[in-house]
C-alpha cells in the first residue's frame, strides 16, 4: 500500500487517450461517425462512378465485350439479392429479440426504471431527464461535483506524491467533464448526438485510476477521501451504464433502418443490373454507341453497387462505435502489461494503441 511507481510520467494522468487532433483524424471521424449515412453512401457510389469513368478514359478497361458485360450484370444481380437477403436476415434476428413474454418485458422495463432511480438517488434529481443528452449531462455534472469533493476532502497534512497524484487526477476529471458538458450542450437532439458526445469520455481510465488511488494509497487517505473516491467511481459506473444502454438502443435502431434502406436501394440496383444485361444481351451487340458506353455502363454499375456502399457506410459507423466503447469498467485494452498505473501505451504518432 502506498508504493510509488517510478516509471510514471505526468502525461499519464490524461484521460483522453482517444483524442484525435490531426486533420486527417478529424476527416476520418466525420466520415466514420458524424456525416449522414445516406450522404456517405451516395458519396461512395459517386466515387465508384468517377473511378469507373476514369479507368475507361485512361483505356485501362473496355466495355465493348458483350460476354463480359453480361457476366458482370449477372454477378451484380446475384450479389444484390444475396446482400438484401443477408441484411434482412440480420434484421429478423434483431426483431426476434423484441418478441418476449410479458414477464420478460416487465423485467426489462423494471431494469430501466431501477437504473433511472439509481441516477436520481445519486444526483438528487427529482426525475431523470427523458432526453438522452440531458440524462448524460446530469451524470457528467455529478461526476464533476464528486471530483471536487475528493479534492475538498484531502487532509491538510497529506503531502508528497499521493497528494500530487490525487490533485492531478481530480484536475483531469474536471477538465474532461467540462469538455464533455460543452459537447453535450451542442448535442441536444437525437440518441446518436448524445452517444457521440460521451464516446471520447474515458470513464474506464478514471474508474481504474480512482480505484488504484483508493486501494493503493488507502493508508494515507482519510475516511472522507476514500468515501469520496468510492462515490466518484459509482457515478462513473452510472455514466458508463447509461452510455451502454444508449449504444444498444441506437445500434438496434440503426440496423433496423439499414434493412429498410437496403431494400429501397436494392430495387434500383437490381433494375440497373438488369438494364446493363439488356443493353449487351441482344444478338446485334450493344444497343448504345461506343462514345456513350463508358458513362452509361459506369453509371449502371455504380447504381447496382449502391447497396454495398450503403452497407459499408452503416457498418463503418457501427464498428467505430463498438470499438471506441469496447472497454467495460476498469479494463484498458490500450494499456501495456509493464506500464505503471497511470501510463497508457502510445504509438509513434502519439495515438493510444
Amino acid at each position: 500500500m502506498g508504493g510509488d511507481d517510478t516509471d510514471e510520467t505526468w502525461e499519464s494522468y490524461g484521460t483522453d487517450v482517444t483524442e484525435r487532433d490531426h486533420p486527417v483524424h478529424s476527416i476520418l471521424d466525420r466520415l466514420l461517425l458524424r456525416w449522414n449515412r445516406i450522404v456517405v453512401a451516395v458519396a461512395l457510389t459517386a466515387g465508384a462512378f468517377l473511378l469507373l469513368v476514369g479507368v475507361h478514359t485512361l483505356g485501362l478497361v473496355s466495355s465493348v465485350n458483350d460476354a463480359t458485360m453480361t457476366r458482370i450484370s449477372q454477378g451484380l444481380i446475384a450479389g444484390t439479392f444475396s446482400l438484401v437477403t443477408l441484411v434482412v436476415t440480420v434484421n429478423q434476428l434483431i426483431l426476434s429479440r423484441e418478441f418476449r413474454a410479458a414477464d420478460e418485458f416487465r423485467d426489462r422495463v423494471g431494469g430501466v426504471v431501477d437504473f433511472r432511480r439509481d441516477i436520481e438517488d445519486a444526483t438528487g434529481a427529482a426525475t431523470t431527464p427523458a432526453a438522452p443528452a440531458n440524462m448524460l449531462e446530469l451524470l457528467v455534472r455529478e461526476i464533476g461535483r464528486r471530483a471536487d469533493r475528493v479534492e475538498e476532502s484531502l487532509a491538510d497534512d497529506l503531502e508528497g506524491s499521493t497528494r500530487t497524484r490525487l490533485e492531478a487526477f481530480v484536475r483531469s476529471v474536471r477538465e474532461s467533464t467540462d469538455r464533455t458538458r460543452e459537447t453535450l450542450d451542442r448535442a441536444r437532439f437525437g440518441t446518436f448526438s448524445a452517444l457521440a458526445a460521451t464516446m471520447e469520455y474515458d470513464d474506464a481510465w478514471q474508474i481504474y485510476a480512482a480505484r488504484h488511488l483508493r486501494n493503493d494509497h488507502g493508508d494515507e487517505l482519510s475516511g472522507a477521501t476514500r468515501e469520496a473516491l468510492a462515490e466518484l467511481v459509482e457515478s462513473l459506473e452510472l455514466l458508463e451504464t447509461g452510455r451502454e444502454h444508449l449504444k444498444t438502443t441506437y445500434l438496434q435502431r440503426e440496423l433496423t433502418r439499414l434493412s429498410q434502406l437496403t431494400i429501397l436501394f436494392g430495387l434500383p440496383a437490381v433494375l440497373a443490373a438488369f438494364l446493363l444485361g439488356l443493353l449487351y444481351g441482344g444478338m446485334g451487340g450493344p444497343t448504345i454507341g461506343h462514345a456513350d458506353a463508358p458513362v452509361v455502363v459506369s453509371g449502371l454499375i455504380a447504381i447496382a453497387s449502391s447497396p454495398v456502399a450503403l452497407l459499408s457506410a452503416y457498418v463503418l459507423r457501427a464498428g467505430t462505435i463498438a470499438r471506441r466503447t469496447a472497454s467495460i469498467g476498469p479494463m484498458l485494452p490500450q494499456k501495456g502489461a509493464d506500464e505503471g498505473p497511470f501510463e497508457v501505451a502510445r504509438d509513434a504518432d502519439g495515438e493510444s494503441k
